[in-house]
């Protein structure tokens, strides 16, 4: 009965096991890129600050409009009096007055030396760049995840490379102990040979970390559950590169200063700097309207009376109109105006510096993309030739006119060839979405 009870209890974990376990999700990169967009938090966060500028402009436009207020009041006055034309009254007296008002009151500014204006070209300039940074931003992230994402592509490449080698030199040490057995190789082969296998094991080993370790990096970068496990979609990453895909993307890429120039029209940071400087213009005006009168409207309509039952029979409408001019005021208008007028000329000096680092953007990633590509045809030529080495030290090795260190130097050769290939192939897929990166043309 014990064992009965034992047993169900042991296939009711089981199903619940089953269950509740999660499933695998498959991650594409058109997919992680849709991830990243919508939940990365630096994405999240610049797109809040859109909200705060948006809010800055309404506010802008509100200083064109009166502010209006509505006022109410109560209070009670009670007065003692023990003389009356300097003779003391008797017992003295006293007096208590009650006072109720209310009211309706506007203002509205007629001119304040242009700063209601500025304010608004303010607020939008920094709507507007907060709209670019927040563009710009969300490119990165997107490169960020082709970046990562093809990490992740690369460490598990080179993992199977790994254990794939792991693979051949088991198959080796059979053969070599076999080999041994009938007396055909030297015993110090095997143990060479074992070595040479756990030296492999310790690589792949090495391998399978990195690739966890990419992979953590990009589910970390998507802000995803850390719970739910991912499986990565490798369809549509290319092993390989056909060597005429560079003539037609070197077409496309030699015009260098064409390439700036539609650069500068075409990233965000530098329409978002751009912004800026506008910014710094209006606030450059802001503070030169303290050398401008200030002309401000008001009115005004209120009740006033001893009684709350009668406070509508008294009412008084009033009209003002007001104009004010600051003669001096300690330097502070000269100061301010100084300030914005430095803050001005940084602001071009960012401005210019912007565009200098987008030339030396598109420089860099031409170089790299040139170099990439070089590096793919070195690479596929060392795979050709590493593979055939590998093959005539194995048959050498195997018919016994070969020794066991010029196959492992062979298969060493042939590995590390395959490794580079690996890293070149990814690195030019990173490298042509660097480009499109710095010239600002980057899409998901």
């Amino acid at each position: 009965m014990t064992l009965r009870c034992t047993s169900f209890f042991l296939f009711v974990l089981t199903l619940v096991g089953t269950v509740g376990a999660q499933q695998p999700v498959t991650l594409s990169l058109e997919k992680a890129v849709q991830l990243a967009l919508e939940q990365n938090s630096t994405v999240i966060q610049a797109r809040n600050t859109i909200e705060a500028r948006q809010s800055s402009v309404t506010a802008a436009y509100g200083q064109f409009l009166p502010s209006v207020g509505i006022s109410g009041d109560w209070s009670q006055t009670k007065s003692d009096f023990a003389f009356f034309n300097g003779i003391e009254i008797p017992g003295g007296s006293s007096e208590t007055r009650k006072q109720y008002t209310a009211g309706l009151g506007a203002n509205l500014t007629l001119f304040n030396g242009f700063a209601n204006t500025s304010s608004v070209n303010l607020a939008k300039a920094n709507e507007a760049s907060a709209e670019h940074f927040t563009r710009r931003t969300e490119q990165s992230i997107v490169f960020q995840t082709h970046q990562l994402y093809l990490n992740v592509v690369r460490t598990f490449q080179l993992l199977k490379v790994n254990e794939d080698n792991l693979k051949r030199s088991q198959r080796q040490l059979e053969r070599i102990t076999e080999s041994n057995k009938v007396g055909a190789v030297a015993l110090a082969d095997v143990y060479r040979q074992r070595v040479q296998v756990g030296n492999d094991e310790l690589a792949s080993i090495r391998a399978q970390n990195d690739y966890e370790k990419a992979k953590a990096d990009l589910l970390a970068l998507l802000a995803v559950d850390g719970e739910q496990e991912y499986q990565i979609d490798l369809n549509g990453i290319p092993t390989d590169i056909d060597t005429n895909e560079f003539r037609a993307l070197n077409g496309q890429y030699t015009n260098f200063p064409e390439l700036t120039r539609q650069a500068i029209q075409n990233r965000p940071d530098y329409l978002s700097a751009l912004e800026s400087r506008n910014g710094a213009d209006a606030s450059l005006n802001i503070a030169r309207s303290a050398y401008y009168p200030s002309i401000t409207t008001s009115a005004s309509y209120g009740y006033d009376n001893t009684e709350f039952s009668k406070l509508a029979d008294n009412k008084s409408l009033s009209f003002r109109l007001s104009v004010n001019y600051n003669l001096f005021n300690g330097f502070s208008t000269q100061e301010k105006t100084q300030q914005a007028e430095v803050s001005r000329r940084n602001s071009d000096e960012q401005l210019r510096q912007t565009e200098r680092s987008i030339q030396v953007d598109v420089k860099k990633a031409l170089l790299d993309l040139e170099a990439s590509e070089k590096q793919v045809n070195v690479t596929q030529t060392s795979v050709e030739s590493a593979e055939m080495d590998r093959k005539i030290a194995e048959e050498k090795y195997n018919l016994g006119a070969g020794t066991l260190l010029d196959l492992l130097i062979a298969n060493a050769n042939y590995t590390t060839a395959l490794s580079n290939k690996v890293n070149a192939v990814t690195g030019y897929v990173l490298a042509k979405k660097q480009v499109e990166f710095v010239l600002g043309t980057i899409t998901k």
